[in-house]
């Protein structure tokens, strides 16, 4: 099933899973759904470490739940369309960097190339996990992995 507008209001999870409807974006949703976090992600003030925390943890956990209700009326659990898992993993990214525009553009840039190309254990997390945890637990191993990189080119500069 290709989901549509329709569907996008349909049910509140559907509307969050699809990230506002940017998982609607007919090429490249995943890419559509990271992109359309960074502006979320700044219209909100700068926040201590453990409010931020908890709120991320929130929003994971209420992505499993989005993520499986949409992948199950999709009919496939991981759909293109859900990006709600992008969505969060970017938010990880953005918490713990520089709010400027070289640090969002190299944090989108290493969140992308990793949750594309998968490396030891992202890809296997992602066949063995399914339903909603499966989509948002690959999606925050490839987020951690940008970090990592990051975190090391902040050190370097």
């Amino acid at each position: 099933m290709k989901p549509d507008f329709k569907f996008l209001l349909r049910h509140p999870a559907h509307y969050f899973a699809l990230g506002f409807g940017s998982g609607l974006f007919p090429k490249a949703p995943g890419t559509a759904g990271s992109l359309a976090a960074i502006p979320l992600f700044l219209l909100i003030p700068a926040s201590t470490l453990a409010p931020t925390f908890i709120t991320l943890v929130l929003l994971f956990l209420f992505g499993v739940w989005c993520c499986d209700v949409t992948g199950k009326a999709l009919g496939v659990s991981d759909h293109g369309s859900i990006v709600w898992d992008e969505m969060v993993a970017m938010w990880l990214i953005l918490a713990f960097m520089p709010r400027t525009a070289l640090w969002i553009g190299l944090g989108f840039l290493l969140f992308r190339l990793f949750d594309i190309w998968k490396p030891f254990p992202i890809r296997q997390c992602d066949a063995k996990l399914k339903g909603g945890f499966g989509v948002m637990f690959d999606d925050v191993l490839a987020a951690i992995y940008a970090l990592i990189i990051l975190k090391g080119l902040l050190w370097l500069s």
